[in-house]
C-alpha cells in the first residue's frame, strides 16, 4: 500500500510538526477498522495526535483511502479552528476521492514529479489488511 499527501498537506503537516510516522499510523488504524468517519465515496476523517499530546486535542485529517492500495491525506484542521466539514467541502472532498482512487500509475508518477502528490515515506512493516 502507498501513501500519500497532497502538496497543501505537507505543509500542513510540516507546519504542525506532524511526522510520517503518524500518518503511516494513521493509515494502519483505518486498515485495521478504526476511523473517525467514514464520510463516503472512499473519504474518511481520522485523528491525529498533536506532538506530545493525545488525538482528543489534534488534528483532524481527511483522507482519501482504498484498502490495500493507497491513502491520500488531503485536508487537516484542529477541531478547536473548525468543527466539521460542510455539505460542499464534503462534496468536493468526494469529487477529488474519485479523481486520486481512479489514477494510474502513470497518473500517480506524474503527479510526484510535479509536486502535485508528495509520498509519505516510512520504514518497517508492510502497510496492509
Amino acid at each position: 500500500m502507498r501513501v500519500f499527501r497532497t502538496k497543501w498537506f505537507g505543509r500542513f503537516a510540516r507546519k504542525k510538526d506532524i511526522s510520517d510516522e503518524k500518518l503511516i499510523d494513521a493509515v494502519r488504524e483505518i486498515q485495521k477498522g478504526l476511523k473517525d468517519g467514514d464520510l463516503g465515496e472512499g473519504v474518511i476523517k481520522k485523528r491525529v495526535a498533536r506532538l506530545g499530546e493525545g488525538k482528543r486535542g489534534g488534528y483532524r485529517t481527511i483522507i482519501v483511502h482504498r484498502a490495500g492500495d493507497r491513502a491520500v491525506f488531503l485536508y487537516g484542521f484542529s477541531k478547536s479552528a473548525k468543527a466539521n466539514l460542510n455539505a460542499a467541502e464534503l462534496d468536493a472532498y468526494q469529487r477529488l476521492a474519485q479523481i486520486y482512487l481512479s489514477f494510474s500509475a502513470a497518473s500517480i508518477t506524474k503527479a510526484l514529479s510535479e509536486g502535485e502528490l508528495e509520498e509519505v515515506n516510512y520504514s518497517g512493516e508492510e502497510i496492509s489488511e
